[in-house]
């Protein structure tokens, strides 16, 4: 695949400081607020406990852990029995089809709220996590191959071969293909490899047909069949199957172990060289170009095919899986760490697109003195589940589902593990002396959050998660004059020379085709150029690492 195409998907900064140079690639949309932004519900009003009755009786059908958790938000316990109803059903239909990934999710729920519900379902969690995992590749207690050299791990490997048949360019026909790499996690094979990969068979809206083939590392005239079975765009991931017996079988290690001038190997198939193996070292190990988690750099040779190939310790061990090389800046390539992929296995295995959780805010890591002291929340989006739940801007988030929460890092990790549609329990400070316990539904994290949250708040609101500024409207008669009230630190607005009480006019707001960047046009009096007005141009991704 071509290295600006890769770029693009892995949306990498720089892209935005290029689009800024032209129109061309952005829509113009109205300025204004949208008519309808969700407020509280206030359960002691008789009217509104009715109405939200009827919202959950509704949402059941369709969500019956969500509509479970506003139940319990509402404490009515009728409705409250319903619900438990319907997911009693739910899960003894997930058990009678062995969906142990759902069945798990659905009693961690009950487990998390405290339902006596939970007390009847017909296994234990304990026998749901070890279920769970059973049957799944790479964690289901498989052993793997016997060691040896670095070169004896090479059969691990395959060619991945997307067929996408013929294109015509200046009217002539040429073969269309992906080529990429994978390898076997199990004897029976399943094959790890990257989504951008396999994009092409599972994107809806790709046009054409195409075709899924493997080529075993040891006989590479023979394109073998195989189909996708799950696959994670936002963290390149995708786990396949074809039917062979794998003549070998990596172990998943541990990217932990791994520290920077470690030797690692890079096994793939680059421009369609197959059987190649590389070397290097690990150069950095918290590069930010995902918006969920952070990925190695290594400086390994990777080329285009080796993406989704394996990266190695010298005993064979899985530490990483190669995703990227940037072709006119050599030896700077990355990889994504194996614990993602461990964590992600199980959704992957239940098939389909993994979808990610979120609570529905915005924050950073806060400091005090000197160390992690949690996550600040900086932003909450109206109707989300931490809006429900009464969290506010300025709540130090420090624990979820357990786990610790010191920073951004540990919270992604948490949630990376969590299944969307599910109830986990968070624990919060909000000033000095007051703490929250509170269980909270995590939703589908969307595609793009920004452009979400620009359709579902205000925009003195919205900028604040967008372009790090908080506005406050400083004019009856104009909606479009605003004075700075707050700036985020490393944010747009603050790496873009704006201040407090910076007076502003939002003059313009474009987005790109798929809503994934925004852009403003903003009249303002800078306070840091001696309040020289003038127009400014800023553009921001719609998605970042700070989302949760």
């Amino acid at each position: 695949m071509k290295t600006e195409k890769l770029i693009k998907n892995r949306k990498i900064k720089v892209l935005i400081s290029l689009l800024l140079s032209s129109f061309l690639f952005f829509s113009c949309t109205s300025i204004k607020d949208p008519e309808d932004v969700f407020t509280g519900i206030d359960y002691t009003q008789e009217d509104a406990r009715k109405e939200e009755q009827k919202r959950i009786r509704e949402l059941l059908e369709k969500n019956a852990v969500q509509a479970l958790w506003r139940a319990c938000l509402l404490k009515d316990d009728e409705t409250i029995s319903e619900c438990e109803e319907k997911l009693v059903s739910e899960y003894d239909e997930a058990v009678n089809k062995e969906d142990w990934f759902n069945a798990l999710r659905i009693a961690s729920s009950f487990n998390t709220i405290g339902s006596k519900s939970g007390s009847k379902l017909s296994k234990s969690l304990s026998e749901l996590e070890k279920l769970s995992i059973k049957d799944v590749p790479g964690l289901g207690g498989e052993k793997s191959s016997s060691k040896g050299k670095p070169s004896s791990y090479i059969n691990g490997t395959v060619t991945i071969w997307v067929d996408k048949g013929i294109k015509i360019e200046r009217g002539m026909g040429f073969a269309d293909r992906v080529i990429g790499s994978g390898f076997f996690i199990s004897k029976n094979g399943y094959i790890v490899t990257n989504h951008h990969v396999i994009a092409d068979l599972v994107d809806k809206k790709s046009e054409g047909f195409s075709r899924l083939f493997i080529k075993l590392a040891e006989d590479s005239d023979t394109r073998i069949p195989a189909k996708v079975v799950g696959y994670d765009p936002e963290v390149d991931l995708a786990l396949i199957k074809t039917e062979v017996d794998a003549p070998f079988v990596f172990s998943l290690g541990s990217s932990a172990d791994l520290d920077v001038g470690d030797k690692v190997y890079a096994i793939g198939s680059p421009v369609g060289l197959e059987r190649t193996l590389t070397s290097g070292i690990v150069s950095a190990t918290d590069r930010k170009l995902f918006t969920l988690g952070s990925v190695m750099q290594i400086d390994a040779a990777v080329n285009q095919g080796n993406s989704g190939g394996p990266c190695i310790d010298e005993n064979g061990n899985v530490q990483a899986i190669v995703f990227a090389g940037m072709l006119q800046f050599e030896g700077l390539n990355f990889a994504i760490p194996v614990e993602y992929l461990k964590s992600l296995l199980p959704a992957l295995k239940a098939g389909g697109k993994v979808s990610h959780p979120w609570l529905g805010c915005y924050g950073h890591t806060k400091k005090e003195l000197g160390k992690d002291a949690g996550l600040e929340i900086q932003y909450v989006f109206p109707g989300a589940s931490a809006s429900r739940a009464g969290m506010l801007v300025g709540d130090l988030v420090t624990e979820c589902n357990g786990q610790t929460v010191r920073n951004l890092e540990d919270m992604q990790n948490v949630l990376m593990k969590s299944p969307a549609k599910s109830i986990v329990k968070v624990k919060y400070r909000r000033g000095e002396n007051e703490f929250f316990e509170k269980e909270i539904y995590l939703g589908a994290r969307p595609e793009q959050p920004g452009y979400n949250i620009y359709k579902g708040d205000i925009i003195a609101k919205a900028f604040v998660p967008i372009f790090g500024m908080k506005l406050v409207s400083v004019s009856t008669s104009s909606s479009r004059k605003y004075s700075i009230e707050s700036i985020i630190k490393g944010s747009v607005a603050d790496e873009s020379g704006f201040s407090e009480n910076d007076p502003v006019e939002i003059r313009n707001i474009k987005l790109n085709e798929d809503n994934s960047i925004m852009y403003a046009e903003i009249y303002a009096k800078n306070r840091k150029k001696g309040y020289l007005d003038g127009m400014m141009a800023i553009a921001s991704q719609l998605d970042s690492p700070y989302y949760f």
